[in-house]
Order: structure tokens, then sequence, then C-alpha cells
């Protein structure tokens, strides 16, 4: 700034030129101000950064700790029931083991008892026998002889009997040791993080993409929620890199969460980082009020009845807009006739039984396309359901057209369907921001969601 200052010095040696002083120091005290402002964010930029880090370190803390409590538990828990089930059998084998043991014992008592019986009354005899008196005598020596003296209980070895050990296999504390080590890990970011929200009307585009290159993904699972709420859930749970998330409210914050499953893994990979995204586009509505068609309760679905009148079911608004995808998805189909269609157009015009019309494009049933009523040489497949049908479009050229087509606005129209497209240019003689959608079938069954 000062040599730009003494750069408006006159040859003379006249002062400087206080306006050009002072605008530049206005210049330079905003220049400061936009850099300290673009510091500033930086610096809470940063301070998310580590309050992010602290945050999901804390969290991790938790996490590992409660699992490693519950799995000490459950482990004791298990020790506990196998060591119960090892002492039962030990009390088991005991019991069966001393039964016999017992019976022996009880007869050999019993011999023992017999053989003291008989000592005594043989002593007895002896000791009373006399030349005159031996029936005592007589009558112990019968006695002896009824009793088998020689007849002995066959005790076993100790070698037949059991000896009660335990054995331990000390491979199981290796094993387990090993598989403890191995058991958990810390990942410093998770495998796959949310690349892109893209705003839709009533819904959001979410892509995601895989940061880690080691990490091969088998399926993807997102989650969403409210800002306002803690309570995410189950969207989408597939192969997919991309999901379009419908019934999102306008102007309402969401975050947004995915994980992934590793190739033959059963648990889930860390969630990524929640991203937020909202829309502020109105969701596509049906017109209501229509007969011939019944709608779901946003609007968003539109099911072709029992009731005679037909016609085309409009949108309830012009809400397409050039640069957008507009996507038809057939839930469920009904009898085919050559006059159904699904399109848009510049406006309504009742009356109409179908949009195969001016000013409007279509694609019947059939999978036949038509452009301002004319039926075009290339056609799609056939709608079956679950088919998806998607117009999307830009301007061409703005000014008059120098060429013989009549027209000054034209749209460059790309029809897809079953992995199937039509590009044509749809020529109009006015400038339209903004298009109605409809459709129309003759015949009831017919359901049709878009988005």
């Amino acid at each position: 700034s000062a040599c730009r200052g003494l750069a408006s010095l006159t040859v003379g040696g006249m002062e400087p030129d206080t306006e050009v002083l002072l605008q530049e120091a206005r210049e330079s005290i905003e220049a400061a101000r936009t850099y300290r402002r673009e510091l500033q964010q930086r610096l809470k930029g940063l301070h998310l950064a580590r309050q992010q880090i602290k945050e999901s370190a804390a969290l991790t803390r938790d996490v590992l700790e409660q699992h490693f409590n519950d799995l000490k538990g459950t482990l004791r828990k298990l020790l506990d029931e196998r060591l119960v089930s090892l002492l039962q059998e030990v009390d088991a084998i005991e019991q069966d083991s001393i039964k016999p043991l017992d019976e022996c014992q009880k007869l050999i008592e019993q011999g023992v008892n017999t053989a003291d019986e008989l000592v005594r009354e043989g002593e007895n005899a002896i000791h009373g026998a006399t030349g005159e008196n031996s029936d005592k005598l007589c009558s112990f020596t019968k006695k002896a002889l009824h009793i088998q003296l020689d007849s002995l209980p066959e005790v076993p070895t100790l070698v037949d009997v059991p000896c009660l050990s335990a054995q331990m296999d000390d491979s199981l504390l290796t094993i387990v040791k090993s598989e403890i080590f191995k058991h958990g890990t810390v990942a410093s970011r998770p495998p796959v993080q949310i690349e892109e929200l893209n705003e839709k009307p009533g819904s959001i585009l979410v892509r995601w993409c895989k940061v880690d290159d080691d990490f091969i993904p088998q399926d993807y699972r997102l989650q969403y929620c409210k800002s306002n709420s803690s309570h995410f859930e189950d969207v989408y749970v597939g192969s997919e890199t991309e999901f379009i998330v419908l019934h999102i409210d306008p102007n309402v914050d969401y975050q947004f969460r995915v994980c992934a499953r590793g190739d033959g893994r059963q648990e889930w990979s860390p969630w990524s980082v929640s991203q937020i995204g909202r829309t502020t586009l109105v969701p596509h509505e049906w017109a209501p009020g229509f007969d011939g068609y019944s709608l779901s309760s946003r609007r968003n679905i539109a099911l072709r009845n029992d009731s005679q009148p037909g016609g085309v079911l409009y949108s309830r608004a012009p809400t397409y807009y050039c640069g957008q995808t507009l996507t038809f998805r057939i839930e469920t189909v009904g009898p085919v006739d050559k006059r159904d269609s699904i399109g848009v157009c510049v406006e309504q015009q009742n009356g109409c039984d179908s949009l195969q019309r001016d000013k409007a494009v279509c694609v019947s049933t059939n999978g036949a396309v038509f452009v301002n009523g004319k039926e075009m040489t290339n056609q799609l497949p056939a709608v079956t359901s679950g088919s998806a049908v998607t117009f999307d479009m830009e301007a061409v050229n703005l000014g008059p057209s120098n060429n013989n087509e009549g027209g000054n606005f034209k749209l460059r129209v790309t029809i897809s369907s079953n992995n199937r497209e039509v590009v044509f240019d749809w020529v109009l003689d006015q400038r339209c921001g903004s298009l109605y959608f409809g459709c129309s079938f003759s015949y009831p069954g017919w359901k049709v969601l878009v988005f």
C-alpha cells in the first residue's frame, strides 16, 4: 500500500493524494476483516474436528469397556455352567461306583456277624461240654455244618474300581488367548463415507463411497432421521452406492449415515460421519379430487380405480423443472390400452383422455414414445410392475430459431426405462420454466409413484 501511495506523489514533491491513501487503507482494513473471518471459520472447523475426535474416542472407550465387561460376564457364566456340569458328572460316577461297594460291604458285615455269633456259640459249647452232657456241642456242630464258612464274597481290586481324575486341555487357553488378542479392532475412520447429498422434490439423493482401499464391501446400510431426533431408521440395505430417500419434508434438516458389511462377514462396519441435508423443493403431488384415481396420503401415489370416468390425472402444480430427474415407478399394472400415457406437458388440458397430444411428451404402457402427439420410431420396453420411467430435460436454445422447425424454445429430452433410453429434441413455441406431469390409464389396477 505504501508503494502504491508513493506512486501518487508528483514530480515536484507534492503531498500524496489523501483520498487514494484513505481508499487503500479502507481496502486493507476490509481485506484484513475478510482474512480474519476466514481464519475464524477455519478455527471453527478445527474445533469441530477436535470435538469429533474427542467425542468419538470417548464413545469408543465406552463401547469397548461395555463389550468386554459383557464378554467377561458371559465367559464367567459359561465357565461356571461348565464347572457345575463337570461336578455333577463326578457326583454321578461316584454314586454309581460306591453303590456296589456298599452292597458288598453289607454282605461282608453280615458274614462277620454270623461268624462272631458262631464263634461265641462254639466257645460256649466247648466250655460246657462234659462226658454226660454233649447236647450243646452236638447242636453247634450241626449248625456249623449248615453255614458255608468257606464262601467268601469277591472284593474288587483297586484297578477294577474307578479312580476319578480331571483332564484339562491346556490348548484351550492358547486358543482362547489367541482369539482374545484378535478380538475387536479400533478404526481411526469408517470404511465408507457419505459423498454427496442432492436435493430432489420431496426427497434427497444420497451418494456414498468407499474410502478404505483394503475394504471389500458386500452390502451397504443407509439410515436417516430428522436432526432434532436421535432415532435413526433403516431406509436402504443393498449393494448400490446411491439411494433416493423419499418422504422428505421441505426445509427440514435430516441426518444421514451409512455403514458397510465386508465380503463374507456378518457384522456391520462402524457408521460414517453423519451428514446433514435438506431439500427446499416441494414434493411432486398428484392433483386430488379427480374421478377415476385414488391417491395416497402424501399424494405421490396414484391408483386407477374402478370408476368409469378416466382422462388425464395431472400434477397439483407445475413442479418439474429442467435439470431435474422426474421418475415414475410402476407399483402395480392393469390391462393395457394404446392410449395409456405417462409423461409431462406444458399445460393442463381438461377433457383429453391421454397425454398423446400437442405440448406434451409421454410414454405409453407398451413402450411407444409420443412427442406433441406424434409417435416416434424409437421405442422403449413395455412397462411392467416395478419399472421406473425417468424424464431428464435441459434447454438447448433460448432465442429465436433459425431453422424450419417453427419453434423458439427447444428442450433436449431423455426418457429411460429398463436400461434403454430415447433422446430427442422437443420444440415448443414459447419458453416454459416449469412443467406439469401426468398419467392416463383406461383400465383399473395401475398404480404409479412419482418422485
